[in-house]
């Protein structure tokens, strides 16, 4: 999945991540986890996401970047992995063909300049060019930002879990 993305003149250039990527793509992980506890979302820590989590992503070919330039803006999980407590969720496309997003992270840098909805927008065309008819995501309770990106973007709340860090909406968008 190669591709790109334009959003108000910012052409996103998407890729798989590859071993070679694992120490850029944590780092606007930090960025983004000192930005959030900053704005008092305490979402992500030392303990997730890591560099481990990450390499294991990276792996199985399923972590996906973004760049505009030679900037790497974003990053993101794509598969069918779920936790159990996903079966909380009151999917409406329980039959359908799904992907599930995790780990969506805009650089801080890049904020509030449409590069989460242009990477929302690509991970659903692409999950539609194999055939794909639903995606599920969870999101922090607490964060405020990433909860509004999904809902203007068309997924709805189908339940919720209760994990380390808090309560997680389920989230789910029919195709």
């Amino acid at each position: 999945m190669v591709g790109s993305m334009k959003k108000e003149s910012i052409e996103i250039k998407f890729r798989k991540a590859n071993k070679d990527d694992l120490q850029n793509v944590f780092h606007i992980i930090q960025l983004a986890i000192q930005d959030m506890n900053n704005k008092d979302i305490y979402q992500w820590d030392e303990i997730y996401p890591d560099k481990r989590t990450l390499l294991q992503d990276i792996n199985k070919n399923e972590l996906y970047i973004g760049f505009v330039a030679d900037k790497l803006v974003c990053a993101f999980v794509m598969n069918e992995e779920c936790n159990k407590d996903y079966n909380n969720g009151k999917w409406e496309g329980k039959d359908l063909t799904f992907k599930i997003i995790h780990r969506l992270c805009v650089n801080p840098e890049f904020q509030n300049k449409g590069i989460g909805t242009a990477t929302v927008n690509y991970i659903e065309e692409q999950v539609k060019s194999k055939n794909g008819k639903s995606i599920r995501l969870d999101v922090f309770s607490k964060n405020p930002q990433a909860i509004h990106l999904y809902e203007k973007s068309g997924y709805k709340k189908v339940g919720e879990t209760d994990w380390r860090k808090g309560r997680f909406y389920l989230m789910e968008k029919i195709l």
